[in-house]
């Protein structure tokens, strides 16, 4: 016969342990839920997007009824438990009903803290701890006005970003000088409240709330210093505390929270506890790994499995406030006998600190760029010697050679596989990896019906494409659907259209519009930040951490973590004080390297990162700007000397090559773009494979479209000739634009060409009666487009003492996707 074991609570921890023990143990126990929520097992960290309109509650339960049917547990939804009779091993509920028990488990989680003070009873002042309390917030919404936060911690965060895309006018209240102080050290928190003020919160730090005001309902707030705001809602959120009032009137050894020890017993040994509620050598725990880390080892002990111990659980904390992602771990803040190593972009929204004690990492604050957060708190578990590479640790792990991953490794690689990938569904590294091998998984989509990682918020989907990618290697297909990627259902052209229709003028307006899985992946945030700039060229936000990471720093980075600097040369052209000026820069900065490239320029091959700013300062004192030799951009205007020079040119192809980049440089575009000029049909400048070729005739110019070289070579099409420069630069300016407008992100004009067919190019651009109005028409929006692309942002921030050309440290899953060169 089975034994009986009741479950109190239908929470994250109580069910996630009924769900281990049934992979142990399935035919062990008759098991009943009992739930104290009219509600299904939900996700309560997803409660934030519930509240901000992008998710459904649907979306966020974690298991249905038809599941507990499935497994043949006896669920109850809405019951209290009132009392627990150890004597008789049974439970009462407020309801009437009665349910024997062998084994009992208690996970009755936790419950908000309410501040003691005057009002607190009133009608709209709620908490935000469950759906009930998501529900009343997006009812009282719905009458706008102005909601007031108490907590600056992380659900009052949430909460107060929530209401402000409801449409409320928002101020977050907050007892201490700076927001998130558990996890956050000052200058962290000082660039989140920067970025929030900017998204249209309001802040009042170091305020102590001394009462609500309203007699029937709320009216506003009052401070301890006497001053008052306005307020039709109010939310307290200012801690939990554990719910542990059952425990206690059971007589069950209890603290701040239940007793338990490291088989997750209680001080009867009949009665188990796991979650919120639980007190563990003196710790109480509020995350989601911990608990799940309890849930495992009670679960092994349900079943039956004396030798599981919980040995309490060494933190991290990942978090992603109102689309901002954080990081820390361990002692952050350090002390006297600690040391700090910090890198700091405001520009670009990224601040890390590590803190060092001995070479070993004791500590770490990640603000903005996170994806390095599982590797240090990895060395910080580890306690491992980080001092042959001190001095690139806070780079990131792209740029340390660790069991032999160098930069462009898998961030996952050397990752044990107890590290922690999916922090809500508490999924590590081995989970996925077991879940790979033994159901043969294949994608993304498989991984999150077994494992439930990146099945929530979805911002560990790029590290479990990763763990995919390297459990599988090279028959890993990262993208088998025709969606941009899994971060979305759309399509390319769907997204273009939306952006277009909707006026979507950032990255961020179109994750939250289109309902985004998460904060973008590899695929994603380029593609988007390209529909968005080219879209709006005004209006749009360049966010630059969307962008590969050579665009970022002006800069190829190669095979051994150095880079290569190109600067611009119009046509192939350059003179003796351009020479000089590269010259100096090599001799300066001990440039191993100078080469001749392909596209009539020279690239200095061997800079180390730190000189970048500097090189590329002294380069522009010289006149000498980006030749954007790394992005998806104009790149090269190739040019042969023509009938400047040549006995057998025909048209002055390097006047035209100039005047032609000069006309599109800073461009940027769906892929690289090439251009080549050649003086006369013997064709030196290898026209026929650019991107637009034009070719010199005596009767003026052929112009040509769709080549590449490469590994797959094609030829050009011919276009149509022309008989003026003034229509080489017209229809040179309304294809490129076509291009820009039509293409998808990282689609080459050869392919594009090809996709939309060469019959439909020229109609566009050559035939009907209305062609040279849509020429026009085009070659005004790309002329448009480039009065804001041509802002050399370098020298214009170079006036403020700053330069768009600082760098910021690789992304790994940009890394691997650097083009070379040439």
């Amino acid at each position: 016969m089975k034994e009986k074991l009741v479950c109190i609570g239908n929470g994250m921890a109580g069910v996630r342990a009924v769900e281990e023990l049934l992979k142990l143990a399935p035919n062990k126990y008759d098991i009943t839920v009992l739930g104290a929520e009219p509600q299904v097992n939900y996700n309560r960290i997803m409660l934030s997007p519930v509240l901000a309109g992008e998710q459904e509650f649907d979306d966020i339960i974690i298991n249905d009824k038809a599941w507990y049917a499935e497994k043949g547990i006896d669920l109850h939804i809405g019951e209290w438990v009132s009392q627990i009779d150890r004597t008789a091993q049974h439970i009462h509920t407020t309801s009437g009903q009665s349910f024997a028990y062998d084994k009992l488990l208690i996970a009755t989680g936790s419950q908000p803290f309410i501040l003691p003070i005057p009002g607190v009873d009133l009608p709209s002042v709620v908490t935000f701890r469950d759906i009930s309390d998501v529900n009343t917030m997006i009812t009282k919404a719905a009458g706008q006005g102005h909601a007031v936060v108490i907590g600056g911690g992380l659900l009052g965060l949430e909460a107060a970003n929530g209401l402000l895309k409801q449409g409320m006018q928002v101020t977050v209240v907050h007892l201490m000088d700076s927001l998130l102080e558990r996890q956050l050290d000052k200058p962290a928190a000082l660039l989140l409240q920067q970025a929030l003020e900017k998204k249209g919160l309001q802040f009042c730090l170091s305020a102590q709330t001394e009462a609500i005001l309203g007699e029937t309902d709320v009216t506003g707030v009052r401070f301890k210093d006497g001053t008052e705001l306005n307020a039709d809602l109010v939310v307290m959120a200012v801690g939990i505390r554990p719910s542990i009032q059952l425990a206690q009137d059971s007589e069950l050894l209890c603290e701040r929270g239940i007793m338990v020890g490291d088989s997750l017993q209680t001080s009867d040994p009949l009665i188990y506890s796991v979650g919120e509620c639980v007190q563990h050598n003196g710790m109480t725990y509020g995350l989601v790994a911990p608990l799940f880390d309890q849930a495992k080892v009670c679960a092994r002990h349900l079943a039956g499995d004396g030798n599981a111990e919980y040995t309490g659980s060494v933190t991290s904390t990942k978090l992603k406030v109102t689309g901002i992602n954080l990081f820390s771990a361990g002692n952050f803040q350090g002390n006297d006998q600690t040391e700090e190593i910090i890198f700091k972009d405001p520009e670009q929204g990224i601040y890390k600190k590590l803190v060092i004690q001995n070479n070993t990492v004791q500590g770490v604050v990640l603000y903005g760029d996170t994806e390095d957060g599982a590797w240090y708190f990895q060395l910080m578990k580890s306690a491992e010697d980080i001092s042959e590479y001190r001095e690139r640790l806070v780079f990131g792990q792209a740029f340390i050679n660790v069991d032999g991953a160098g930069a462009g490794a898998n961030n996952t690689a050397s990752l044990p596989d107890d590290a922690e990938i999916c922090g809500c569904n508490g999924v590590c590294k081995g989970d996925i990896v077991q879940a790979i091998t033994q159901h043969n998984l294949t994608d993304l989509n498989g991984v999150r019906a077994h494992t439930k990682a990146s099945s929530s918020c979805g911002s560990c989907s790029p590290l479990v494409e990763q763990v995919l990618a390297d459990t599988l290697g090279e028959s890993y297909v990262s993208d088998k659907k025709e969606t941009l990627c899994e971060c979305t259902d759309l399509n390319h052209a769907e997204i273009k259209q939306a952006i277009r229709e909707r006026h979507l003028t950032s990255v961020e307006m179109v994750r939250d519009v289109l309902n985004w899985r998460g904060e973008g992946c590899i695929k994603c945030r380029p593609a988007l930040n390209y529909y968005v700039i080219s879209s709006f060229p005004e209006q749009g936000l360049d966010d630059y951490q969307s962008r590969f990471i050579n665009e970022r720093v002006h800069a190829n980075i190669q095979k051994d973590g150095t880079y290569s600097v190109v600067p611009r040369m119009w046509g192939g052209l350059t003179n003796a004080d351009e020479l000089r000026a590269i010259a100096n820069v090599v001799d300066k900065y001990d440039i191993p390297t100078v080469k001749v490239t392909g596209g009539q320029r020279i690239d200095l091959l061997g800079v180390v990162k730190e000189d970048l700013p500097a090189v590329w300062h002294d380069l522009n004192k010289a006149g000498m700007i980006s030749g954007h030799a790394y992005g998806k951009s104009l790149r090269t205007v190739k040019t042969c000397v023509g009938q400047e020079w040549c006995r057998f040119g025909t048209q002055r192809s390097m006047d035209l090559g100039v005047e032609l980049e000069k006309m599109t440089w800073g461009t940027w575009t769906p892929h690289k773009f090439k251009m080549a000029i050649s003086g006369c049909p013997r064709n030196c400048a290898e026209a026929t494979i650019k991107d637009f070729g034009v070719i010199a005739v005596d009767s003026g110019w052929e112009l040509h479209i769709g080549g590449n070289a490469g590994i797959h070579l094609r030829g050009t099409d011919l276009l149509c000739k022309v008989s003026t420069v003034d229509e080489v630069m017209e229809y040179c300016a309304a294809f490129l634009q076509y291009y820009r407008e039509d293409a998808f992100y990282l689609e080459r004009t050869a392919p594009w060409v090809e996709r939309v067919g060469l019959d439909t190019i020229k109609a566009h651009l050559l035939e009907g009666d209305n062609s040279k109005t849509r020429r026009q028409h085009l070659k005004e929006r790309f002329l448009f487009s480039q009065s804001f692309a041509q802002i050399d942002p370098w020298k214009e921030r170079a006036t403020e003492g700053k330069h768009a050309y600082e760098f910021t440290p690789l992304k790994q899953e940009l890394v691997s996707e650097v083009e070379e060169t040439v």
